[in-house]
């Protein structure tokens, strides 16, 4: 069994003008490519062995990132299956000439564990502790029934 904290990921990223579109504001896919690997950082923590990303089930951008802006993002492991996991990630931006920080997006990924075969294998359960944590996974098992009745199980 491994506790919530033990697998937690912090990200900083920079906003390069390679990161931008035509108006000076991050490409919604960036943002993405950043989630999915704190995403995958924090799952691979908790299970100690290589995962793949199985889903992205929520991808919310609430404000624009711009050129020069910090990016921080924060993951957590939410709920832990037989396999698989999902992991829930927040993005704040940062302005670095006022010191303004904001959220500007948020997502819940699952993720699989794999076997040297390359085969989905069992991983330890997740110890949910806090009253927060405690609210996440029942959150995120409620996101799991759904994914699953959308899939026909």
């Amino acid at each position: 069994m491994r506790r919530v904290v033990d697998s937690q990921t912090t990200m900083t990223e920079m906003v390069l003008p390679s990161h931008t579109n035509a108006l000076g504001s991050v490409f919604g896919g960036v943002i993405m490519s950043w989630i999915d690997i704190c995403g995958a950082i924090a799952a691979q923590r908790h299970a100690q062995m290589p995962v793949v990303t199985a889903s992205i089930d929520y991808l919310q951008f609430v404000k624009p990132v711009f050129t020069g802006w910090i990016v921080n993002l924060k993951a957590s492991v939410n709920y832990v299956g037989k396999t698989s996991m999902e992991v829930g990630v927040r993005v704040d931006a940062e302005n670095p000439r006022t010191g303004e920080t904001f959220h500007t997006a948020s997502a819940y990924l699952s993720f699989v564990a794999l076997d040297p075969s390359k085969k989905p294998v069992a991983i330890p359960p997740l110890a949910v502790e806090s009253v927060d944590e405690k609210r996440r996974n029942a959150d995120a098992m409620k996101r799991r029934e759904a994914r699953l009745k959308l899939r026909g199980r």
